[in-house]
């Protein structure tokens, strides 16, 4: 008998970068789907991603093993450097080793949740991948607890940060100590307030999941 296999829906980190009508950037790591040459970004409402993609009908997904990004927009570090788009109103990463510009082409889906369409109109390399760091996927790990503090048990929470700390202290550079840093900073303070010490988190980040 052969064994069943599973059709998974694969899910990209990415860091989606969109400018409001007046110019305005917003960063926000993202997972997203490619989609034959499309790529489907699914923000929830509200958010300045979905109403900046909706407002403009541009988007720029960003590729980078700066973990700093993803972590930083987790603890209230959204002021990253970004450059113009090359064919689009809207703006990339400097940090990104590549960047796609897209323009909506078509939305729908959960009201709460739409599935926005976007078309690829220009993309481009700017450095070389250097390859997977088990320190790196780690960080990543670690902001979509921190997204989820309101939602998961403490201990559950813990375990898990225990567990991929073994990644950070055998493999992470000195950006990868600085991200996971912040994310303990940020447990701390949200345990803490939960005893009345400390203020509410961050907004939940921007996944599709």
């Amino acid at each position: 008998m052969r064994a069943s296999t599973m059709s998974n829906d694969v899910i990209y980190e990415t860091v989606v970068t969109t400018v409001s009508a007046d110019g305005a950037a917003h960063i926000a790591p993202m997972g997203v789907r490619y989609q034959g040459s499309d790529i489907v970004l699914m923000p929830f409402r509200p958010s300045a991603t979905y109403d900046n993609v909706v407002g403009t009908g541009t988007a720029v997904v960003n590729l980078t093993t700066d973990v700093r990004v993803f972590a930083g927009c987790l603890t209230g570090r959204r002021q990253w450097p970004t450059v113009p788009a090359q064919r689009i109103h809207g703006v990339r990463l400097a940090c990104a080793l590549s960047h796609i510009e897209l323009r909506l082409t078509q939305q729908g889906g959960d009201p709460a949740r739409p599935s926005l369409r976007m078309g690829r109109v220009h993309e481009a390399s700017h450095g070389d991948f250097p390859g997977f760091n088990r320190a790196q996927a780690a960080v990543i790990e670690g902001a979509v607890l921190v997204s989820r503090l309101h939602l998961l048990p403490a201990d559950k929470i813990a375990r898990e940060m225990a567990y991929l700390q073994i990644a950070i202290d055998k493999t992470a550079g000195a950006a990868e100590h600085e991200a996971w840093q912040w994310l303990q900073d940020r447990v701390a303070a949200w345990h803490a307030g939960n005893t009345g010490h400390s203020a509410a988190p961050e907004p939940t980040l921007e996944k599709t999941r």
